[in-house]
């Protein structure tokens, strides 16, 4: 082992400190650090045998922070571990199709926004409700089917 790899090991363990990383993340920041082909090799190997470096490990962390926290939806989840570099076979595997999650999803946020748009009149905090789960990868249909129920009761009230 020589001095340039030891280097990109510990620079590549306070990446990972910081936050997972996948494969694909962490070759970039190493190439972009200037370190040769070989070193990032060996680094590589190093962080997959000690179990330091896993995309799947890291797809579910993913995935459970884009479905819970961030209350994307299923395509919106995909395009979300896609951009951290998973590879799609991987992302294939951890998501499935359920709409049935994205619709329960959609829910949730409409009930968390509404209290801050329920003061807009209806159509404006409707128009602004669908676009904003537009943006968070919700299909059109499951936007309406959603918007529906929901406003219909926030009208009953």
């Amino acid at each position: 082992m020589t001095g340039s790899d030891d280097k990109a090991k510990q620079y590549s363990l306070k990446l990972l400190s910081y936050r997972g990383r996948s494969e694909k993340e962490l070759e970039e920041r190493l190439r972009k650090k200037g370190v040769s082909a070989r070193g990032i090799s060996s680094t590589m190997q190093y962080l997959k045998d000690t179990g330091l470096l896993n995309d799947l490990s890291l797809a579910e962390s993913l995935k459970r922070e884009a479905l819970t926290y961030r209350m994307l939806s299923q395509a919106g989840a995909r395009y979300f571990m896609l951009r951290r570099g998973i590879p799609r076979s991987i992302v294939d595997s951890v998501l499935s199709n359920d709409d049935n999650i994205d619709i329960d999803n959609a829910v949730k946020f409409v009930d968390k926004k509404l209290r801050v748009l329920g003061k807009y009149p209806a159509e404006t905090a409707k128009r602004r409700l669908y676009n904003l789960l537009l943006r968070r990868g919700y299909s059109s249909g499951t936007i309406l089917k959603v918007l529906k129920e929901k406003i219909m009761k926030e009208e009953e009230k």
